[in-house]
């Protein structure tokens, strides 16, 4: 009577587990399927009922029962999968990361996939493999350059002080100047887009000569103030401070964030200044123009008018500029800046950290 008790007890716990496995949400879907096989033939259903259920071959359901039947629960998992076995340690693969770190080759600057399997005798693949699972990429760099400001802390300050917090009655722009625009001429006809194939344009041009922009943002519409000059000298500059007089009503103060070009700071620009104290210059550190807004509008002009446009004369390059600014204001999509005073310096610090525990 004890061996019957116990033989049934194991049977209604191996049920039990069996259809926990079949409804649990967290079971693998193979695993929930083959637990319904089990179940589904508890019931005296026949492999070919149970096939049409479920939506299986009957050789599955075939193959499950008999596992279950041999081994139990245990037949159920998963069996180590066919196929030739690992050959890399991780050793191996630590060496291989530790090499691509804090090594080069001898006749080169960075480590290829070629040059690395060579020098540690594993297959290009397998290196390939690596690097992909842990982010390495020898051949590509970055660059970046560290603003030597002594004034960088304040600046930076002052203009996301703006960004953030604009003042009232006040119109913050963010002018800079797109110089030396060239018109230029491709030499022979482009070709447009085709199905599976792409524009296709020559590598040679035709120069036919330059303009430049200077450019105001407002950081809080959108939208943009240009002007388009033969050269690029004070002169133009006060022209078009001028005009952002004239466009900008009289009642608002007028904050401008620019760079530290000399053109910004002669002396027929200050006598201008101190004549329209409304106008107020906001410059950002040196080497720091991605902290100018205007330069995000900048690419985007650049990207999607001027890098694929061809122009015959400056006068045809000017229009389509022009053009172009229209465009943007008539639907204008101003920049969110995010990031406060504090992030910003607390991630140039982080930085200047690692360059003094790299050893630079």
């Amino acid at each position: 009577m004890g061996r019957s008790s116990s033989r049934l007890d194991g049977l209604h716990q191996t049920r039990d587990e069996t259809e926990s496995w079949a409804r649990r949400r967290t079971s693998a879907a193979g695993l929930a399927t083959r637990s319904k096989i089990v179940l589904a033939a508890a019931e005296g259903r026949s492999n070919t009922e149970v096939a049409a259920w479920l939506g299986v071959s009957r050789p599955t359901v075939t193959t499950w029962r008999s596992r279950f039947a041999e081994h139990r629960l245990d037949g159920l998992v998963d069996e180590p999968r066919p196929g030739r076995p690992r050959t890399v340690t991780d050793e191996q693969v630590e060496r291989l990361v530790v090499l691509t770190l804090e090594t080069t080759p001898a006749d080169a600057t960075h480590w290829s996939t070629r040059s690395m399997a060579a020098h540690l005798g594993m297959s290009q693949t397998t290196v390939s493999r690596v690097w992909r699972a842990f982010g390495l990429a020898p051949h590509k760099t970055d660059s970046w350059k560290l603003s030597k400001d002594p004034l960088f802390v304040d600046k930076v300050r002052d203009v996301v002080g703006l960004y953030l917090d604009p003042p009232e009655r006040a119109l913050v722009l963010c002018v800079d100047e797109k110089t030396q625009i060239q018109a230029l001429d491709r030499t022979q006809p482009v070709f447009l887009m085709l199905p599976g194939s792409p524009a296709r344009a020559s590598h040679d041009y035709v120069r036919n000569g330059t303009s430049s922009l200077y450019a105001a943002l407002d950081i809080t519409t959108g939208k943009v103030i240009g002007s388009l000059h033969a050269r690029h000298r004070a002169v133009e500059f006060g022209k078009f401070l001028r005009t952002l007089d004239r466009e900008v009503p009289a009642e608002l103060d007028v904050h401008l964030v620019l760079d530290n070009a000399s053109t910004h700071k002669t002396p027929a620009i200050r006598r201008w200044l101190a004549a329209h104290p409304r106008f107020v210059l906001h410059f950002t550190p040196t080497s720091s123009s991605w902290l100018n807004l205007v330069e995000r509008w900048f690419a985007e002009l650049t990207t999607k008018k001027l890098r694929r446009s061809t122009h015959r004369s400056v006068r045809a390059l000017n229009a389509d500029v022009r053009a172009w600014i229209k465009t943007w204001n008539d639907d204008p999509k101003p920049y969110v800046w995010t990031k406060t005073a504090d992030e910003i310096l607390d991630s140039v610090a982080h930085y200047c950290k690692r360059i003094t525990d790299s050893g630079h």
